[in-house]
């Protein structure tokens, strides 16, 4: 109540007086209005001859005071008086409706303002009448259809000439009806005579006529509701808490109360409403901002119901004046979007839509054609709109990161942040906004936005390097690579124009850093250099694990390669001759790096070696490492033509360099350092040769296994290379001179026999065949068996399978009548790619149960394990009971050809007692090469399934003692398999021993 009484003080419709804290009225008493359409009606009495009626309506309002006495209540009871509208109601009082020819269910849809003074006794009177006008006597009979029409001509013919027949009367209390109020009436009938007449469908709306206010005399109705509704939503958006731009443009209840009761008091039009909603909102969205979507609907209603004729001269003026007003604030907005509609504050993006849908909803409109003399082009107006305030913003950024002393550096730095602020704007522009600008005003916002940057930040830059002297610090340089970098993501930028073929000042932007270049090649070089200096300085030169066999330090200077790999490729200089000459300087500089570890690493193995003299295993082991860091480097540096992608660099360059030019900068370039790393190794490993004689002589075996397993391939055949030929060198001058170096020939001698038996292990290992396949005679008739080489004899011994070596009954007794046999078939098929083993049976097996029998059953399993790790063990059914079983199983395994034909694969068949609480017992086993296999090496299929013959394979035990092969796999602490395969075998061992 104080809300509506607040407004009334405000609008001067009540005045306040404060001695007494009450509204007092300071206006004329109004003149009250009711204003009334008759809609339609329908089921009225027909009374013409023809069964229908011509009717029409009489209303206005009796304002008769009625007399309070008793004889007053009695009239009132009584029965309607005869009486009617035009009886009752000054004729000037009296409004009347067409008349509608010839129907029941008339329709008027007629609107008629009826004053009244006391609301207490106004009552409003409706009287319908059948026109009926004079007609001669052939044209009623025409129109005769029944009996009821012969008795209505009758009845015509007894009354005067030209009477109008009364069809029903609607008598309503003013006080009664509501502010609107729209429903169905019963007509009533003046006599009992057809009671039932119809209903008539009426609207009422209480309105004034006129106020006496200051307001009501100087301005029109709908700029006094204009005002009122301003006042409101000011209020509305200031109480708002959560801010005025999630303010949804609804009103309070109170406020939306006060505005339907001075609208409907006023009797303004839905139209006239909506137009003095529409100037209200949009003078108050040019002062506070709030959502633009309540000024589209306001809008969309006026385009809907615009007809030009119902404006006056001032409100088509005031309203064109709206639009432009409106116009010129949204372009002004849009111009300053960055600010306005930041994207750190929420709904940013649905309001900036919001008002583009305004604005071309505007342009779009009919009242603001014929209103707006000039219409404007809006893609054009937003256009520059958005190019002038690019630049504005181009300049704010730059005032704003102007550097408060102006040196070389801060200079570079705010170059650097000024390109990396105009980026991360045009990234909003192309993944943001431009959507919004292409969709509604089919606008490329970021082609605008980035053109007019490009070319304010080509200008500048350029300003500002040519401010620049050619002496710049490193930390300049750095700023210039930034920012270098900065400029070519901004280029790259041009792929989003749609005219991606536009001439840009920023084309050729390179060119500006020509100077710099050499600085930044200079600084790779040095970062990298100190990088390499401090990886060295703390390397201790041990292997990184059991795979890495190389250092620390390797892993760093690849880092460190990588490192410069990405400035190349950052860089990505687009004039390829130019390009040619800094990747000539790029792999200049990494060899140099390249040559200068190999230096260091030496020295610091001997800096390492020179603190523990006492250590000489030690130290030949760090020459191990050193050698394989320098191993590790020349595959690096092999990669570098593939890295720094030579081949895309050759393709750029075309015939501008001549390729005898390219081979003799780069290519030479690299093989050098490639033989120089080459030349580093022999001589590391030759100082390995000479330092490691003695003990090499004296624990072949261990020195051996060091080396092999902290040595690459190739390096440690070098070794053994340079090892061999020194020996033949000291054989060779012991038999010419014969004397007393043939002592040293017997030591090597020595030394080499138990290297045989190290390899060949009484038959388990390697075959003599293999360990002996050259002689030399020394002297008179002395012949060494020494071997092909001993680099060969590792070698061979690295890449042999331990299983195979198993496979030839390492230690292991072959006495079938004590352990028993298995007997299968074996073939393979090249078109299904299968090996097919069929196990038939097992006989003289041995007695593991307290019983005197077995339960025995057979596990197959293809080996190497690593070799085939995707091949499950398959295994046969259990025979309860039994010494000589009988399985009769089949089993495929789907492996390649190539597989089965490697050396040492072979198929394992452990024959095992099951035990149901316990482990299972071993009651042997036994291998079959797979490359015995029948059909394998065949180009087809050429067996015939009922011709393969069967195979007994005699079952076996492993030997418990006198392994020595054991021992080596079992010192290879690095080598999984090796230790998996001794594990297996010590465990198949015991398992032999127990039952032994």
């Amino acid at each position: 109540m104080e809300f509506c009484a607040w407004w009334l003080v405000t609008f001067g419709m009540v005045t306040f007086d404060s001695s007494n804290d009450s509204f007092f009225p300071s206006f004329q008493r109004p003149i009250f209005c009711l204003k009334a359409t008759v809609k339609q009606a329908r089921g009225l009495l027909g009374k013409d001859v023809s069964g229908f009626s011509d009717p029409y309506c009489l209303l206005g309002i009796e304002n008769k005071k009625q007399d309070s006495s008793n004889g007053g209540a009695q009239q009132e009871n009584k029965k309607r008086s005869k009486a009617v509208v035009k009886n009752l109601i000054p004729e000037d009082q009296t409004h009347r409706t067409q008349v509608i020819s010839q129907t029941l269910n008339p329709v008027w849809n007629e609107t008629f303002i009826l004053e009244f003074k006391d609301v207490e006794n106004a009552r409003f009177q409706l009287d319908m009448w059948d026109f009926d006008e004079v007609e001669s006597v052939r044209h009623k009979l025409g129109e005769l259809t029944d009996l009821h029409g012969l008795k209505r001509f009758l009845k015509d013919a007894r009354k005067d000439k030209g009477q109008h027949d009364f069809l029903g009367n609607v008598v309503l209390r003013v006080k009664d009806l509501h502010c609107r109020e729209d429903g169905w009436h019963n007509l009533e009938p003046r006599t009992e005579t057809y009671p039932n007449r119809g209903q008539c469908h009426l609207q009422f709306l209480m309105i004034h006529k006129k106020r006496m206010t200051t307001a009501s005399r100087t301005q029109p109705s709908y700029t006094v509701h204009r005002n009122l509704l301003q006042q409101m939503v000011s209020y509305e958006i200031l109480q708002h808490q959560a801010g005025s731009t999630s303010w949804d443009g609804e009103l309070s209840k109170h406020a939306s109360t006060i505005l339907y009761l001075h609208a409907s008091q006023k009797d303004l039009s839905n139209f006239h409403q909506d137009m003095a909603t529409w100037l209200a909102y949009s003078k108050l969205y040019l002062i506070l901002e709030f959502n633009s979507n309540c000024l589209l609907h306001q809008i969309t209603s006026i385009e809907y119901q615009w007809i030009q004729g119902r404006l006056k001269p001032e409100q088509k003026a005031e309203l064109a004046d709206s639009f432009q007003s409106l116009l010129a604030y949204g372009i002004s907005l849009l111009q300053r979007y960055r600010i306005v509609f930041p994207l750190s504050t929420a709904n940013s993006t649905q309001r900036l839509q919001s008002l583009l849908r305004l604005l071309v909803q505007i342009c779009k409109m009919k009242a603001f054609r014929e209103l707006c003399t000039m219409n404007p082009d809006l893609p054009q107006m937003v256009t520059e709109a958005l190019k002038s305030g690019t630049a504005e913003w181009f300049q704010m950024k730059k005032q704003h990161l102007k550097p408060m002393v102006k040196t070389m550096e801060e200079c570079g730095k705010v170059l650097v942040r000024l390109v990396t602020e105009v980026n991360a704007d045009l990234q909003q522009c192309h993944k943001v906004w431009n959507k919004y600008f292409s969709n509604t005003m089919r606008l490329d916002l970021f082609s605008i936005a980035y053109l007019e940057l490009q070319e304010l930040v080509s200008r500048y830059v350029k300003e500002q390097l040519s401010e620049m002297d050619s002496g710049m610090s490193h930390l300049t340089a750095e700023n210039l690579f930034q920012l270098y970098l900065n400029l070519q993501e901004l280029h790259r930028m041009k792929e989003f124009l749609c005219n991606s073929e536009t001439p840009l000042e920023l084309m050729n932007f390179h060119q500006w850093f020509k100077e710099a270049i050499p600085k930044w090649l200079q600084k790779t070089y040095t970062i990298g250099l100190e990088r390499t200096q401090r990886a060295v300085k703390v390397d201790q030169l041990k292997p990184l694990g059991d795979l890495n066999k190389h250092s620390t330090s390797t892993v760093d200077l690849s880092t460190c390669y990588v490192q410069m790999v990405k400035t190349w490729q950052q860089l990505d200089w687009p004039d390829p001759e130019e390009a040619f000459m800094i990747m000539v300087k790029f792999v200049e500089d990494m060899c140099r790096i390249a040559l200068l570890y190999c230096q260091l690493i030496k020295a610091r193995a001997e800096e390492l070696s020179s603190s523990n003299r006492h250590e000489e295993g030690e130290a030949a082991n760090r020459l191990c490492v050193v050698v394989n860091n320098i191993e590790q480097l020349r595959m690096i540096i092999l990669k570098l033509p593939s890295q720094l992608d030579w081949a895309r660099l050759k393709q750029q360059i075309g015939d501008a360099v001549a390729p005898e030019q390219i081979q003799n900068t780069l290519h030479q370039q690299l093989q050098s350092t490639v033989a120089c790393l080459n030349n580093e190794i022999r001589g590391v490993v030759q100082t390995l040769a000479t330092k490691c004689i003695t003990p090499l002589m004296k624990f072949l075996e261990c020195e051996f296994e060091y080396l092999h397993g902290n040595l690459v391939q190739e390096n440690f055949n070098s070794l053994l290379e340079l090892l061999w030929n020194h020996t033949l060198h000291t054989l060779s001058k012991a038999a010419k001179k014969q004397d007393g170096s043939l002592q040293y020939f017997r030591k090597l001698q020595i030394a080499l026999q138990s290297l045989e038996l190290s390899f060949h292990a009484e038959g388990c290992g390697l075959p003599k065949d293999v360990l002996h396949t050259a002689a030399f005679t020394i002297g008179q008739g002395n012949e060494i068996d020494a071997g092909e080489r001993a680099g060969s004899l590792l070698f061979h011994h690295q890449k042999t399978h331990p299983e195979v070596l198993q496979c030839q009954n390492p230690g292991a007794e072959t006495n079938s009548e004590k352990y028993g046999a298995v007997t299968i078939k074996a073939s393979y098929r090249h078109s299904e790619q299968k090996l097919r083993v069929e196990v038939l049976n097992a006989v003289n097996l041995l007695p593991l149960d307290s019983n005197g029998s077995s339960d025995p059953f057979v596990q197959l399993t293809l080996e190497p394990r690593h070799e085939f790790p995707e091949v499950v063990t398959r295994s046969t059914q259990c025979i309860k009971n039994n010494l000589h079983p009988l399985f009769d199983e089949v089993f495929d395994f789907l492996i390649p050809p190539e597989k089965c034909q490697q050396d040492g694969a072979c198929l394992l068949l452990t024959v095992f007692d099951y035990d149901t609480l316990g482990a299972n017992d071993l009651e042997g086993e036994a291998f079959l090469p797979l490359g015995r296999v029948m059909g394998l090496n065949e180009d087809k299929d050429t067996v015939n399934p009922s011709r393969v013959p069967q195979i007994r394979l005699f079952l076996m035990h492993p030997g418990t003692t006198g392994n020595e092969i054991l021992k080596l796999l079992e010192n290879r602490k690095g080598d999984k398999e090796a230790q998996a395969f001794v594990k297996l075998r010590r465990q198949r061992a015991k398992q032999s021993k127990e039952y032994e």
